[in-house]
């Protein structure tokens, strides 16, 4: 059968194989002095040709390996380290990283300029790749940089491995029907989550959230020790979110059980929650759609139930006047404690009335993300300008408010 790889060394690469061969080097570290020459060759293999070629035979038994000190052939261990490590986790793909003595590393280069090397591999890159190849054999799982489920580093000088769990992602929509409800957990202001008398030893503000619901049977699920919750912008506690929902990403934190079957939990939700939150199109997701879904800023359209005595011909004029003209808001009084003071510039997409009776109105309000819409309506003491209220030249309050849609999908 014919040779599958093609590696006749130069005379430059022999006269430096031929120095470091009278070197203790285990078979792996003189074939890594090589390591970019003879490609698709293992560095034991490449190590073979080279004293074939060099007519040197290796000894049987010898001296430790003057730049691993063994730690090659000490591969089986580490990987039954790597396992201990991960016993109690489900995990299909991983990466493989290693902490090396720094003077050996330095020691290895001073090696290759001895001996006349220009093709040598580190020592770190190649027990990396080789424990690598040796965990997907043992575990049937796939190593490689692409979103790995844990990441195993072999602490060399230690002795141990140091084992980190990714997290788990699940993307999907949610629809919010319960006006008492915040999106994600609120630490009690007071004892700031430690639990008091206030929070009744809770440590919360509110009893339970759309966060805590959604991820409760997760949770649950994937047996994680916690979750963060990423949601495309946020609705007041008494907004509802109707329409097609709100986009989120839950992040689950150190989880056992990756394999969930997501079409179940949503039945669970749909039970546990029934009344107060929806949830729509849960799916696995990646830590890049936390980045997408937090940066996103798609404009939102609302229904407004507004009190105020105004005649419908007299908000229509107002309308005319609000709707693509900028829009001053200075950071709203009710969350000035937790948010930088500041102005910001949005606009009113559109806006029209949709029921009319004496002393209120309902409006159907589409706007640029990130608008206070409850403070366009009412002026917020004059923090926002121009504001309907002011355009009107009465007091308007905002009786109900309803986010009825996001357009994140729209281009």
């Amino acid at each position: 059968m014919a040779d599958p790889v093609d590696f006749e060394p130069t005379a430059a690469a022999l006269a430096s194989a031929r120095r470091a061969r009278t070197l203790a080097l285990c078979p792996e570290c003189f074939g890594r002095v090589f390591g970019r020459l003879g490609h698709g060759l293992s560095n034991p293999e490449r190590a073979a040709r080279l004293e074939k070629a060099l007519g040197m035979a290796r000894p049987v038994g010898g001296e430790e390996c003057l730049l691993c000190g063994g730690t090659f052939e000490r591969l089986p261990t580490w990987v039954e380290r790597v396992v201990r490590a991960a016993e109690g986790f489900e995990w299909h793909r991983f990466t493989c990283g290693s902490r090396w003595d720094p003077e050996r590393l330095a020691h290895e280069e001073a090696l290759w300029s001895e001996v006349g090397s220009e093709w040598g591999e580190s020592a770190r890159s190649a027990f990396n790749r080789e424990l690598g190849k040796r965990v997907e054999g043992r575990t049937g799982a796939r190593g490689g940089p692409e979103r790995p489920d844990v990441v195993f580093l072999a602490d060399l000088p230690v002795g141990r491995v140091e084992f980190t769990v990714l997290p788990e992602y699940v993307k999907g929509r949610y629809r919010k029907l319960d006006r008492t409800l915040p999106q994600t957990r609120w630490p009690c202001r007071r004892c700031r989550g430690r639990g008091c008398d206030a929070c009744h030893g809770t440590g919360k503000t509110y009893p339970t959230s759309v966060e805590e619901i959604i991820a409760a049977p997760l949770l649950a699920a994937t047996r994680a020790e916690g979750s963060r919750f990423h949601g495309m912008g946020r609705e007041d506690i008494d907004a509802r979110m109707l329409g097609r929902g709100r986009p989120f990403v839950l992040e689950l934190v150190r989880p056992r059980v990756r394999s969930v079957d997501l079409a179940q939990v949503a039945r669970e939700l749909s039970v546990s929650a029934a009344g107060r939150v929806e949830v729509l199109d849960l799916a696995p997701s990646e830590a890049a759609e936390v980045l997408r879904v937090k940066e996103a800023t798609p404009e939102k359209s609302y229904r407004v139930g507004v009190v105020g005595e105004a005649s419908v011909e007299k908000v229509n004029e107002a309308l005319a006047v609000a709707v693509g003209r900028a829009i001053a808001q200075r950071t709203p009084a009710r969350v000035a404690h937790r948010r930088s003071d500041r102005v910001r510039t949005r606009r009113v997409v559109a806006a029209r009335v949709v029921e009319a009776a004496a002393g209120r109105f309902t409006l159907e309000v589409r706007t640029e993300a990130g608008t206070y819409v409850k403070e366009w309506v009412e002026g917020d003491g004059g923090r926002t300008e121009p504001s309907l209220s002011s355009l009107l030249g009465t007091p308007l309050k905002v009786d109900f408010l309803d986010v009825s849609e996001v357009h994140d999908t729209e281009t």
